[in-house]
């Protein structure tokens, strides 16, 4: 909560990755990469209640063992490689009763810390709750980026 308001987050992870299958389940440094912003959320000052939205059992599970509330799971049709983010959310508000402040967190950041998340809800509620998107500039070339040597 923050002056008074009230801040969900809502962590988006399907089963459906073609990419790298199973990647938010996944070993990442000794835990699974979802757990990592599963505890971030936890560690947030403002977070009053963390949300998973999936349609997949085996990350829900994951998810449970993590201390995340699943409270529904996302039906097959907003889980597909074409969905958007946005429809996937929108699905998950209308699962839980209304917050003032909503927080996409998305699992495939675990370097993002409960520090980063409360800086940005802090941010969004001093400019009278204009979304906020936090990214990181880099120091190398985007040509650089997504490639493996």
């Amino acid at each position: 909560m923050i002056n008074g308001q009230s801040v969900l987050g809502v962590i988006l992870a399907r089963g459906g990755s073609k990419g790298l299958p199973r990647k938010n389940i996944r070993d990442l440094a000794g835990k699974p990469l979802i757990a990592w912003t599963i505890e971030a959320g936890h560690e947030s000052e403002y977070l009053d209640r963390l949300i998973l939205s999936s349609d997949d059992e085996e990350i829900m599970t994951v998810a449970e063992e993590h201390g995340c509330e699943v409270p529904f799971r996302r039906p097959d049709e907003l889980a597909q490689d074409d969905t958007p983010s946005m429809d996937a959310l929108l699905h998950a508000l209308n699962q839980v009763e209304s917050h003032d402040y909503v927080v996409l967190l998305q699992p495939t950041s675990p370097l993002r810390t409960a520090d980063d998340i409360d800086a940005t809800i802090a941010r969004c509620h001093q400019n009278e709750g204009m979304p906020c998107v936090t990214v990181t500039e880099t120091d190398k070339p985007p040509q650089w980026m997504f490639t493996l040597g």
